[in-house]
């Protein structure tokens, strides 16, 4: 006996149309942008000091990885971030995505600081006594007296093209004063 083509459907179940329904295709190239993107993730992670590391969200076998592959040079290293993003794909990134941009943001605030410091002082060394009032608004526990003299010394280095031992000294003084 031949079946028609209509009562082949009576031998799917009921329930695999609607399985069907809930299964969401992704393609070919979403699934690479995705690789891709966890392959930089493991880039940015290998390109970290050990420091920075430490702070990170890690499981052993990812953070063994990926301090094997800050040793390896040229061609293995880019196996080995192939891999750390393949091992990437089997974890959740967030938190080390969130991890790492508070690294980078905190990188981005520091160099803020020293830029502002560079100018503070650059003010003080140009401006001498008028820009002390800035200097003591931001910072009262500032040492006037001691400001002042490495203050003169600039300039007198400075006028004498001598190198910017002092300018260095208000510099170091200013970011101990920010950091306290």
């Amino acid at each position: 006996m031949t079946r028609q083509p209509d009562e082949w459907l009576d031998d799917v179940p009921d329930n695999q149309d609607e399985e069907d329904e809930e299964i969401i295709w992704v393609s070919k190239s979403e699934i690479k942008r995705d690789a891709e993107e966890l392959k930089r993730l493991g880039n940015e992670m290998v390109d970290l000091g050990k420091n920075s590391l430490d702070k990170l969200p890690l499981d052993e076998e990812l953070r063994a990885a990926i301090e094997l592959a800050q040793k390896i040079k040229k061609e293995g290293r880019r196996r080995q971030i192939q891999l750390i993003g393949k091992l990437l794909r089997n974890r959740d990134v967030e938190p080390i995505r969130q991890a790492l941009d508070k690294l980078k943001n905190r990188h981005n605030q520091q160099v803020a600081l020293f830029h502002k410091l560079e100018q503070l002082r650059d003010r003080l060394i140009e401006q001498g006594d008028e820009a002390m009032p800035e200097v003591l608004a931001l910072y009262p526990d500032a040492d006037r007296q001691q400001l002042r003299s490495m203050i003169r010394n600039a300039q007198k280095e400075k006028a004498g093209n001598k190198p910017p031992k002092s300018a260095r000294q208000i510099f170091q003084y200013l970011r101990e004063l920010a950091e306290a």
